[in-house]
Parts: structure tokens; sequence; C-alpha cells
């Protein structure tokens, strides 16, 4: 990707050739989009839950008709190898039959322990949301924020990536198929200062976030200033944690999945393996070869499981990290190569020896890079996990349930997963603590959190 004065330009991360050049929009055409999506609040907040759920359900199955050309943009635009890339659609449409199912039960009145019921809740929606999105779920996640913000009432303005711009385009023609009024779904290609004036207008009402934490510091101190509600999904360095006595094999292959699927490009990705003294080396020799094994090439090729990095900077960014690291004192047991030839490739890389200091350990690896520290004992794991200035997931492998109990309890993070790989789930919430943001998405939570929650109190003496 290359950004330009004039254009946003999406370069291929497969072949090196460009994509798309899309003019940057005008002063003039965000204020147009922030109008229409005001306009379509101003329609859609009077469409009953039951019609807009049904509505939500046509999202579904449009983005079923539509599914294996969404696929491939995906894979063509940030290198998603394409059996992947179908799972993300699938889920993405799924996500809307689920919300349309069970949502409505969670936007009713809810009662209160007021004497007589004359206290009630009132879940009302807040106006036109502003979501700013990145490219390494193109649709995934952009529909997990769209669809319960549409289904509480509210309209949905997009600013996508500049890299997934046809990726937004078609999830813009998929709503319009679907039924979804003019305004109550719809994106513009802005730049920091566009997003700057959505944030500062009025008739924007709030603003969901998923990126960088750079990104998120940004925005969420504009709509601080503005006094704006803001949700922040941002980075993080998820700990896989595997106790003595964990079942290695179940260990091993969810720690691969964990790491490399979308070439490792996932904010909630298993990033630090720590794994204690007594199974150290025997989860390393097993984890290794299953990395090694890894077929990695064009993201068409339905073998491949790893695919190119979305960007060409992003993967010097990530080499750099990984050299520092090294120089660090790590120990080098597989990859740390830049592919020669076309495409953002870069091998699949396990740093061993890793400690709390060194910068695999203390940044957030954004790629196909596993690091393996050795914990003294279950303690040491723990007060290990902790150590970042993250708060996402973690993922704890043991065979006691009150060990998993114990981490469950004193990890410090918006999600545990004991003996299973993180994952989003539109039945969970979904969401970090401490640099990896503030707010959940998904689950009742995600529907609530852009939701003006109204008391409604009759005859208070």
């Amino acid at each position: 990707m290359n950004l330009s004065a004039t254009h946003a330009i999406s370069v291929s991360p497969t072949t090196g050739e460009t994509l798309s050049s899309v003019p940057w929009a005008s002063e003039q055409q965000v204020d147009a989009a922030i109008a229409l999506a005001e306009q379509g609040f101003r329609q859609w907040r009077n469409v009953s839950v039951a019609e807009r759920a049904a509505t939500l359900r046509n999202v579904g199955s449009a983005m079923r008709a539509r599914g294996e050309a969404l696929a491939q943009m995906i894979s063509r635009e940030m290198g998603k190898p394409i059996a992947q890339a179908r799972g993300e659609v699938a889920k993405s449409a799924n996500l809307c039959d689920w919300y349309a199912e069970h949502g409505p039960a969670m936007l009713n009145t809810e009662a209160t322990l007021v004497e007589e019921n004359k206290a009630v809740i009132e879940y009302r929606p807040m106006g036109a949301i502003l979501a700013v999105m990145p490219w390494n779920f193109p649709v995934w996640q952009v529909l997990r924020g769209a669809v319960p913000i549409l289904l509480a009432g509210n309209s949905y303005l997009l600013k996508h990536a500049p890299n997934v711009l046809g990726s937004a385009a078609m999830i813009g023609e998929i709503f319009a198929a679907a039924g979804v009024p003019d305004g109550v779904f719809g994106w513009v290609n802005a730049t920091n200062d566009g997003v700057s004036q959505m944030i500062n207008d009025p008739r924007i009402a709030a603003v969901t976030v998923t990126g960088s934490v750079r990104a998120g510091k940004a925005i969420g101190a504009q709509a601080g200033a503005a006094l704006k509600k803001c949700v922040l999904e941002l980075g993080g360095s998820d700990p896989f944690i595997v106790l003595n006595d964990a079942d290695l094999d179940e260990a091993v292959k969810a720690a691969v999945i964990g790491r490399y699927q979308n070439t490792g490009q996932v904010c909630a990705a298993a990033k630090r393996f720590i794994v204690e003294a007594g199974i150290a080396e025997a989860f390393t020799q097993k984890f290794v070869a299953a990395a090694a094994a890894l077929k990695m090439g064009d993201p068409r090729d339905e073998q491949n499981y790893i695919g190119p990095m979305a960007r060409f900077d992003l993967r010097d960014e990530l080499h750099e990290q990984v050299r520092a690291t090294l120089k660090e004192g790590a120990t080098l047991l597989l990859g740390a190569e830049k592919i020669e030839g076309a495409g953002n490739y870069y091998a699949p890389t396990v740093l061993g020896n890793v400690t709390a200091e060194m910068t695999g350990f203390r940044e957030e690896l954004f790629g196909p890079v596993a690091t393996i520290t050795e914990a003294r004992d279950a303690d040491h794991a723990l007060a290990l996990a902790n150590d970042s200035e993250f708060g996402l997931s973690a993922t704890v492998y043991t065979t006691s349930e009150a060990q998993a109990q114990r981490f469950a309890d004193e990890l410090e993070c918006g999600g545990v997963f004991i003996n299973g790989y993180c994952a989003s789930d539109a039945r969970v919430a979904f969401g970090g603590v401490k640099k990896s943001g503030f707010g959940r998405e998904l689950s009742h939570f995600g529907l609530h959190e852009f939701c003006n929650v109204q008391t409604v109190w009759r005859d208070r003496r």
C-alpha cells in the first residue's frame, strides 16, 4: 500500500502489482457521508427491532450469495489464504443470523428492583456511529461491530483501511442488496484529517476503533476531547501458557494454529509461548517441527496455510524486531527470513530462550513469529504472562482444574481460553484491558455498547 496526497493506492501483497487507486474523500464528501449517515439513523431508528433483525438476516444471506467473490477479494487485497478467507466470510454471515435470532430479546425493556415495576431500563439507539477498521479481518471486524450497532437502531459509517477498499465496497453492496436503507450502512475513504472531521461533527454520536495502540490513542484522545463514547479494540501480545501436566500434542496443535493463522496477523493471536520447565524441551521440539511443516505460498492455493504479509513495510518492521531479539540473546530455532522475489513473504519463525526484557517479549509481533520463554514453575509462568502492557487474551494448557481456575482468576486480560486457542465468537464478549483497549464487542455487551441505556421511572414519590 502506498499513500499519496490524492489517492489510497492498494498493492497486491502476493505479486506487488497495483490493485486499485481510490481518491481520498474531500472535506465536502466526508460531510456528505456524515449527513447521509445521520439521515439514515433518523429513518432506521423508527424501524421495529423485529424488522431490523429480519433485514440483518438478509445481510447474512446476501453475503453467502457473494461469498466466494468476497473471499477472493480478501485474499487478493491483504493476502489471507483462501480457505481462511472463506471461513471469515462464513463466520460473518453466521453472525448476522445469531444477532437476528438472539439480539431482539437483548433489547427488551428490562425490569428493575424498584417496587411495583415503576422503573424500567430501555435500550435506545445513540445515532450515527463512526467505525475505523483495520485490514487483517476486513469483513469480520466490520460485521462484528456493524450488525449489533444496526440492530440497536443506529447507523454505521465505515472508514476502512486503505488497502482493503475493494472489500469495503463489496460489503456496502451486500448491505444494500439485503435491503438496508441508504445511509444506514455507509463507507468513506477518509484521511486522518477526515477522521478528525467526523469525530468532531455533532452528527456523529460515538466511535469504535479496531487497530494499533497508536491509532487507538490518537482517535481515543479526539473522541475524549469531543466527549464521545469510544470503544477501542487494540493490539495484543497474548501469552500461551503450557504447564507441565498439559496434553502436549493438543497444546502444540493449538499453538501452531493460534500463532500462524492469518499469517500471524491477528491482534488476539498467541504470541508469547510461556512453557513450564518440565515440558519446555519437548514442547519446543514438537512446535518447531510443526511450524516448519506449514506450507507457505500464493494465498489463492488452497494447500497453503501461510500467505504473504499484508504490506512490505510491516514485514520489514517485523524482521527488525526479530533481529533485535536475536541480538539481545534469543536463539533462532526456525525462519527469520524475508523470502526473495515477488510478494511480502516471511518464513514461519520461532525464537527460543526469549526473556522478559527482550524486544520479542515486550513488543507485539504482528506476523508469523513465535517466541518461547521457559518458566521455572506455574507461579513464574503466571508472572511472565502478566508482565506485559497488553491484556487482550490468554491461553492456558493444563489438566488441573484448580490450576485452570487459578490462572483464569489472576490473568490480566479480557479473555482466558483453557485448553483451546483464542477465538472471537458472537456468543461471548471480546475485548481487552491495559493497552489492548476498553469496551467490549459481541454478545449482549457489543449490542449494549452503542445504546443509550435509559431509565424510565413512573410516579416516583
